[in-house]
């Protein structure tokens, strides 16, 4: 019976966030994000491309939503953009931004879905970077600031917050390696920032506690699982390091209170800190980022193998390898939940971010996306073995729902299960999108028969 109960609260969703897919960057009082600034940067995008219009999401959201439903999705993970809010990051509201959010919460509902809000997906206001950004301590009050705008004005309706998407990505590809912006490139930077990002989460996570009890707050971690497929010592310590800097530096701190030992000591080696410049964290700092939470966003794409490099012609081998050059390994994801379900007991987990890009091609309205089917299919199937061991995975969110803005790779890379024509903003759904429907749709009848059983 209590099997029954865990399946009937499965949750079938699709995820995006506001810069890939909104548009509308100088419409109805928007401020500049960071990446409307890295966009202006020569050479940082690789197809010259920018957010600007993206799916032109702003204006044509009745349109999404319609295919949403058609979907038969529970639920929609969106961002919400700071700068449209706040357009300075703190201070003056902008009341156009909060009506288009509430337009867009208002016929979600209006069409069944539940929205699932992300507060930050990358998109921090210009204004606060050029105070020093996440470099500066003070921009965690201005999150708070702006996480008590948005409760305030939506918490009515929305019942399920994450914080922060990936904190490892605007840190480490934001300040580290400058892929992302804002584009800098200090190991020392990442450190700083990482911990302010982490710092943000927790003191909004208390603020939403007292604005919106009711509700259940989380935040979205990406993890790449690390394997060390031969006993070499000098493979294992990688896949450890790895681990480290990638996952444990990220989810330590959240559910223990700490940041591990050994990673402080490998960012010391790395000459990215040295023991008398850790000063940016302050008592009383990790007891904030330990904040309970009421369940863990999982993001998984792919796994990191440090035996084991892929030829050529693997990379190639779509059956092997995404367009983003990222390993297929559907077992990684049952292996990661099974760890961290083992290490962390969070109270519920659900899978915020899983898809792939591949080389998608538009013949007569149609796009005939088999391997991406093949790649959700496999997914799903480890979604069910993770559920059968009892560990509470209670939803799954597909990225993405439209083909979008791929970050630093413009829209050379393909995620979606509609397609979009940029040019003319046509909506095409993917055979995926189907094979989706038809999923999401057999999931619900089997746990109809077994409630009728039981």
């Amino acid at each position: 019976m209590v099997e029954s109960k865990a399946k009937r609260e499965f949750l079938w969703g699709v995820a995006s966030s506001a810069f890939q897919i909104e548009g509308g960057d100088q419409d109805d009082g928007r401020g500049d994000s960071i990446w409307d600034a890295f966009c202006r940067m020569e050479g940082r995008i690789h197809d010259n491309s920018d957010g600007r219009i993206a799916c032109d999401h702003y204006h044509r959201y009745e349109e999404d939503l319609d295919l949403m439903q058609e979907l038969g999705i529970d639920a929609y993970r969106f961002s919400i953009a700071w700068p449209r809010i706040l357009p300075s990051g703190r201070g003056e509201i902008n009341q156009k931004g909060v009506d288009f959010y509430n337009r867009l919460i208002d016929a979600m509902l209006l069409r069944g879905i539940k929205p699932w809000v992300t507060l930050y997906h990358w998109d921090l206001p210009l204004a606060l970077h050029q105070e020093g950004g996440w470099l500066n301590r003070e921009v965690c009050d201005a999150f708070v600031e702006y996480t008590e705008v948005v409760a305030r004005a939506f918490g009515d309706r929305v019942k399920h917050w994450i914080t922060h998407n990936e904190p490892w990505c605007a840190a480490v590809l934001g300040h580290r390696i400058g892929e992302h912006a804002p584009g800098t490139q200090s190991g020392a930077d990442a450190l700083r920032a990482s911990h302010h990002i982490l710092l943000s989460h927790g003191l909004a996570v208390n603020r939403l506690r007292d604005l919106c009890p009711d509700s259940q707050i989380g935040i979205t971690l990406n993890f790449t699982p690390s394997y060390a497929t031969n006993s070499e010592l000098h493979a294992l310590q990688q896949a450890r390091d790895f681990d480290g800097d990638f996952n444990r530096w990220y989810a330590d701190p959240i559910f223990r209170g700490s940041y591990p030992k050994d990673v402080m000591s490998y960012y010391e080696a790395q000459g990215f800190a040295e023991r008398d410049k850790w000063s940016f964290i302050k008592d009383g700092d990790l007891e904030a980022i330990n904040e309970n939470i009421d369940f863990l966003g999982v993001n998984y794409y792919t796994r990191a193998n440090f035996s084991v490099k892929p030829s050529k012609q693997d990379l190639d081998d779509s059956s092997k390898y995404t367009a983003m050059g990222w390993e297929i390994y559907p077992n990684g994801l049952s292996d990661l939940l099974i760890r961290l379900d083992q290490e962390y007991k969070v109270p519920a987990y659900y899978i915020t971010e899983n898809g792939a890009a591949f080389q998608d091609v538009e013949v007569n309205g149609k796009v005939a996306d088999q391997p991406r089917i093949k790649y959700l299919k496999d997914h799903l199937n480890q979604v069910d073995l993770i559920r059968d061991r009892g560990i509470p995975l209670n939803g799954y969110f597909a990225w993405s729902i439209l083909d979008n803005f791929e970050w630093a790779h413009g829209y050379e890379k393909r995620f979606g299960l509609v397609w979009v024509d940029y040019e003319t903003q046509k909506r095409i759904p993917k055979d995926s999108f189907y094979w989706y429907q038809s999923r999401i749709k057999l999931s619900r009848d089997l746990e109809a028969k077994l409630a009728e059983d039981t």
